[in-house]
């Protein structure tokens, strides 16, 4: 694939037969990988990894749930390499999902990532294709995204910006990234008390949120998650993630049986736009307003600035009192 252009014409987007690999990570929930696969067999890939775990053995919906996930994703009715990657028995989420794409590195150099729940604006698999290009020998950058969690305020004047947050509900990256993943995060313990990590983190509220998220990874006390100790190694190796200025992905699956996003109920997901012209930034250089924008709403900083007796409150009714104090006095 030739590099893409300094800016794209939308119009000229060809989102038919995607050369980049597509890994599409899936368990029991045929309603939202119905939804999520048609988005995928849109663009129709060259190439398909199917990424599926096992039941658990104390669900006993699980296997015909599984076995219902399987028949819709291998309807793969387009010219396609299809690579199955089918668990026996749960592995569960960390476990599953970095096996998955262990496997999947190790057949190709570069691919995009979704899980079962990501539905996906056709411009998302233009946009990781034409970025995973543009960097591909680029040590610095480690993630394409096409999450965004700005709330419609665009960060600098290109199509996407550079953040330390490499947001996952739809990403791409290479193996020369992926192959420093590591689930324990051994280096913590060392790198915590370093001059680096409190570079990294400057604000105090932000650096104690993440080192007692990390602390419980690397002592296994949250064992379910592949993202933070990803996220970590991001970190730890100073790589940064290329975050889309508009939303390109949506995470229909936050509810009550969502294994991280639970809510008492079922919410919409965010909705998608179109890219438009796809128009590179200036430099490399990580926009801190849009972090620090996304660890006050995105990782809960408006309520963690609250003293910890009035922390309890719902994290939209801390955020609106932040917001209004800081409006009052100034701060």
């Amino acid at each position: 694939m030739a590099p893409c252009s300094h800016e794209r014409a939308q119009d000229h987007f060809d989102h038919s037969m995607i050369k980049t690999p597509v890994a599409f990570i899936v368990f029991n929930r045929p309603r939202y990988t119905r939804e999520a696969f048609e988005a995928i067999r849109a663009v129709q890939p060259t190439e398909l990894f199917l990424i599926a775990d096992g039941p658990r053995a104390s669900h006993p919906n699980d296997q015909a749930l599984c076995d219902e996930v399987k028949k819709i994703v291998e309807q793969v009715d387009w010219p396609c390499t299809v690579h199955k990657n089918y668990a026996s028995e749960n592995l569960g989420l960390k476990g599953r999902v970095t096996t998955g794409l262990d496997d999947v590195f190790s057949k190709v150099e570069r691919a995009i990532v979704l899980e079962d729940d990501c539905v996906t604006h056709p411009d998302f698999f233009t946009y990781c294709e034409c970025l995973l290009e543009q960097y591909a020998h680029d040590e610095r950058v480690w993630v394409i995204s096409g999450d965004n969690h700005q709330h419609g305020q665009p960060r600098g004047d290109a199509s996407y910006y550079f953040s330390k947050y490499a947001d996952c509900w739809g990403w791409a990256t290479w193996r020369r990234a992926w192959q420093h993943n590591q689930g324990n995060i051994p280096f913590w313990n060392d790198w915590k008390d370093t001059v680096a990590w409190k570079k990294l983190n400057p604000d105090k509220n932000e650096r104690a949120y993440w080192e007692d998220i990390f602390t419980r990874v690397h002592s296994n006390a949250i064992h379910s998650s592949w993202f933070y100790p990803w996220l970590a190694c991001v970190w730890f190796h100073g790589g940064v993630t290329a975050t889309s200025n508009v939303n390109l992905v949506s995470n229909i699956g936050i509810g009550p049986h969502a294994t991280h996003t639970i809510t008492e109920t079922e919410q919409p997901g965010a909705p998608v736009r179109a890219l438009g012209v796809i128009k590179h930034p200036a430099a490399v250089e990580v926009n801190t307003v849009a972090d620090r924008y996304a660890y006050n709403h995105r990782y809960e900083g408006l309520s963690r600035r609250f003293p910890r007796n009035l922390r309890p409150i719902p994290r939209r009714i801390a955020g609106n009192l932040y917001r209004y104090v800081r409006r009052k006095f100034g701060i």
